[in-house]
């Protein structure tokens, strides 16, 4: 887009417009004001003939509306908005689009900010969620004993709705407070148990903040890498049959490191016990869990659920490495399965990953590991991978005639391959060449 100067003007928290000098000045300049119905209303008296006001559209046009706007010689543009325009809302796209000499935002209290001062909450001292337009089962993953969480929300995720993911999350003590209208004349506050709430559903104004005290829950989610297995739903006893168990999930997590941005594949992720961790702990890393087994996979799907992974985790139903042709490239690779194709899905992976990509594989199996050591062998032939393997060997307390005595698991292969560019073959000259 040419030379438009687009200005984001945060209206505040209240019923008028909270403007600064500045905001003030701009609006007034503008040659066209964007905003909604009610944003527009709020401003229509300080507004000029001239001034042009549409509604403002849907982001996924709006640049071109703009483009639209500048052929029929609009030069200056302002958007209204809520508050503060870069907190939770359209001044990050804005960001994303134009370059900074394009754009200039004006903030103004946020409705976060005025329902702390309404509750005497410190802001530092709170957690913030944002379910506007996103699933309302993300609030599990976000969840916390003894938790002040303030949530923005919509239609999707009513005072009611957070009030049942609550009780299903254990937090039968949680109090919930909602602050409606907050800044106009009919604002409200009220709160409930979330018990009391879900027996005697209530209508609230659509333009309101939920602020949750969570208390404690009475099946809490872990907080520390290395869940107990008992956590995880399976396809047999709870914590038993197709998850790969704590410790040696902890050592694959050390070793995965999962960062934002990171696309990670876990192949044969049986009931999701990696993939779960992996997405918990990095919520902006794109893990794919891969199993193709239905009684795992709807384990998988529960499993997502009851943690909350609902935004960056996805579970994928199918056999590598056919179904893998549908997904992003990664950079990232767990196997803990393979049915039986392990050499052929290591090759193949192998000449998909960029230099600095990563398998960990592990291995129970002697014909697993056997097909491992051989892929470790090409490796280092090649001179392609930095190369770690480990064996976990972990024994458990039990007793015995009253005694303590310790049973030892099978013992755990771990792969790691880094990916390096091949080592250059360099030719050692004849001793008797160099004496010429």
């Amino acid at each position: 887009m040419q030379e438009i100067k687009i200005s984001i003007i945060g209206l505040g928290a209240c019923e008028a417009a909270q403007l600064s000098d500045g905001a003030m000045s701009t609006l007034l300049g503008a040659e066209m004001i964007l905003g909604s119905k009610r944003q527009l209303k709020v401003v229509s008296h300080l507004l000029k003939e001239h001034q042009i006001t549409p509604l403002l559209p849907k982001l996924d046009v709006l640049e071109t509306v703009l483009q639209q706007y500048y052929n029929q010689g609009v030069r200056s543009v302002v958007v209204l908005a809520s508050g503060d325009p870069l907190y939770y809302g359209i001044g990050s796209w804005f960001s994303r689009t134009f370059t900074p000499e394009k754009i200039a935002f004006y903030p103004a209290v946020s409705s976060v900010q005025e329902v702390c001062h309404r509750l005497g909450l410190s802001l530092q001292n709170i957690d913030v969620l944002s379910l506007h337009g996103r699933p309302v089962g993300k609030l599990r993953s976000k969840l916390r004993d003894q938790q002040t969480l303030l949530i923005l929300t919509d239609a999707q995720s009513t005072p009611q709705i957070l009030a049942n993911e609550l009780i299903e999350a254990g937090f039968y003590e949680a109090k919930i407070t909602v602050c409606e209208a907050i800044g106009y004349r009919y604002e409200q506050i009220s709160s409930y148990p979330v018990k009391a709430l879900l027996r005697n559903p209530k209508s609230f104004d659509p333009l309101h903040i939920t602020v949750i005290d969570s208390g404690c829950s009475v099946k809490p989610l872990p907080q520390f890498p290395g869940f107990a297995n008992h956590h995880f739903i399976t396809d047999g006893e709870a914590g038993r049959n197709m998850i790969t168990k704590a410790e040696v999930r902890l050592k694959v997590l050390s070793l995965l490191e999962p960062r934002a941005g990171d696309i990670i594949y876990d192949i044969g992720a049986g009931c999701g016990s990696v993939s779960i961790e992996l997405n918990y702990w990095c919520a902006e890393a794109k893990v794919f869990a891969i199993e193709k087994n239905q009684q795992r996979y709807d384990c998988l799907k529960q499993n997502q659920k009851k943690f909350g992974l609902v935004t960056n985790l996805h579970a994928v139903h199918g056999s590598a490495p056919g179904i893998l042709a549908k997904l992003p490239v990664p950079n990232k690779i767990f196997i803990g399965g393979s049915d039986g194709m392990l050499p052929q899905l290591l090759e193949r992976l192998w000449s998909q990953l960029a230099v600095g990509g990563q398998i960990v594989a592990t291995a129970v199996l002697e014909n697993t590991k056997h097909d491992l050591i051989g892929f470790l062998n090409t490796r280092n032939v090649r001179g392609d991978a930095k190369v770690m393997t480990q064996q976990i060997a972990i024994s458990h307390g039990d007793t015995l005639g009253g005694q303590l005595v310790y049973r030892q698991a099978l013992p755990v292969s771990i792969f790691n391959f880094v990916k390096r560019s091949e080592e250059p073959v360099i030719k050692l000259r004849d001793p008797q060449e160099v004496d010429k």
